[in-house]
């Protein structure tokens, strides 16, 4: 028999700390007051939201100027999950979406919630649900999840170019 080690079970942990940057920094000190701010491009002027660090997708610009875009916005696409997984928190069926909120050209994943999963749609009208503001940090888990506004739905045009 020999001693060699064959297996070794030892708790693992990564520590890392972000550094925003000029470009999201806006966006996050946004969410601290509840508002959504994202990054116009000053070439194509395409609004990014959540804004990204650095260029314009499209045209390879610098972001510029912050832009404050609605608390509201329209679902683009979903996925119905139906896959349990560990540690979940959230009951199974539950939707993840794509939202475009009003004013971005660039849609977000969030979850829809206090609907059934099967009458969220494509084109539906969601809001933002928030956090207590004595829990809120500069992130987007201040947002716990999306719901229907009841709102008509948005026309295919209006977010056509999104899919």
């Amino acid at each position: 028999m020999s001693d060699d080690v064959l297996r070794i079970r030892t708790p693992i942990g990564i520590k890392y700390q972000y550094s925003a940057g000029p470009r999201v920094s806006s966006h996050l000190h946004g969410l601290m007051d509840g508002r959504f701010v994202g990054k116009r491009c000053p070439t194509c002027h395409l609004v990014y939201m959540p804004p990204r660090n650095g260029t314009c997708a499209k045209c390879g610009c610098l972001l510029g100027e912050d832009v404050e875009v609605g608390q509201r916005g329209t679902i683009t696409t979903f996925c119905i999950v139906n896959v349990p997984f560990l540690g979940q928190t959230i009951k199974i069926p539950y939707v993840a979406a794509t939202i475009l909120l009003d004013g971005a050209d660039m849609g977000m994943s969030h979850l829809i919630q206090e609907v059934e999963a099967a009458d969220v749609r494509m084109g539906m009208r969601v809001e933002p649900v928030w956090r207590p503001r004595d829990e809120w940090q500069p992130s987007m888990e201040n947002v716990l999840y999306f719901r229907p506004t009841g709102e008509p739905d948005a026309a295919f045009e209006s977010y056509a170019g999104q899919l």
